[in-house]
């Protein structure tokens, strides 16, 4: 059967595929449009699968805070190129999984990647899209935070390379949304690791305490003074870690804590999130001379 421009023309508008690769699957199913879609996703998936090895840092971290800001959710979608990151059915994509991710206050990534949109799960619509688009995507990690008396706000920073969210209880209204939205500036800013000194992880404290006194041995304190000397070492590290322990970006002569107690009667910070774009992800470092060179030698 001959293939026609019309059909090609067709068959892009339904996938957004390219026009050889239309031509090629219309080819293969003899001018049949459904198959023809069938054929292009089943070959898009198994070039999806080349890509998985390669390193995905740059994307989008997505923060979705329903109406009435009683949940919210953070979404880490992460693609190849910076460019990609930019491209409208990427970020649609990346608010869609939000959305999804708070209707089923899903647990994990991975079950999030079992969940429908539409008729397809976000696995099977994160492998066509990567298909069409070219590079590797990866749906790396989802935080679900919910208030039962208090408000959810959230921040998105330089166009979702960082997105927070803070949890307030005990109270709600405008003014507490305010209070949330510069807590969740503040996240973003200071990037604390935990909200109060007792979620600090023991291996981490053992660690910056033994880092401490070595230094402390170094420079020559008598010994009776470094144990005296770590008691504040310590103090001053909580302050850095924890969130309702630092200075408050707002008014650095307070700590967070003595913010909120000021600010409203009765309010606590129940919880927080913060995802950082790719923080983690070692990327791949590129000799863009020994590319050229390697390419003009094949």
């Amino acid at each position: 059967m001959a293939i026609t421009a019309a059909m090609v023309k067709e068959l892009r508008e339904k996938t957004g595929v390219g026009m050889m690769e239309c031509k090629k699957a219309l080819a293969e199913v003899e001018g049949d449009m459904e198959k023809a879609v069938v054929w292009l996703r089943e070959h898009g998936m198994a070039r999806a699968a080349k890509k998985e090895g390669r390193v995905a840092a740059e994307g989008l971290v997505e923060v979705f805070v329903n109406p009435e800001q009683t949940a919210g959710v953070l979404v880490e979608l992460n693609c190849e190129t910076d460019f990609v990151s930019k491209n409208e059915e990427f970020r649609a994509l990346a608010h869609d999984i939000a959305k999804l991710a708070y209707q089923h206050k899903a647990k994990d990534h991975e079950e999030l990647l079992g969940l429908k949109i539409g008729a397809q799960t976000v696995k099977e619509t994160l492998t066509e899209l990567i298909a069409k688009i070219g590079e590797n995507m990866n749906l790396r990690r989802v935080k679900v935070l919910h208030a039962t008396n208090g408000v959810v706000t959230g921040y998105s920073h330089m166009g979702g390379r960082i997105g927070t969210l803070v949890v307030l209880e005990g109270a709600t209204g405008a003014d507490v949304v305010e209070i949330g939205k510069d807590l969740a500036m503040h996240v973003a800013a200071a990037a604390p690791r935990y909200l109060v000194e007792t979620e600090v992880n023991a291996e981490e404290l053992n660690q910056e305490r033994e880092i401490a006194r070595k230094r402390l041995e170094e420079e020559g304190k008598p010994a009776e003074l470094v144990e005296k000397i770590l008691v504040g070492q310590m103090k001053k590290f909580y302050k850095e870690v924890c969130l309702i322990e630092q200075a408050f970006v707002k008014d650095p002569n307070v700590t967070v804590q003595k913010h909120v107690d000021s600010t409203k009667k009765g309010l606590k910070i129940a919880s927080f999130g913060r995802f950082q774009l790719g923080e983690g992800i070692e990327k791949k470092k590129e000799d863009f001379a020994a590319e050229v060179a390697a390419q003009l030698q094949k």
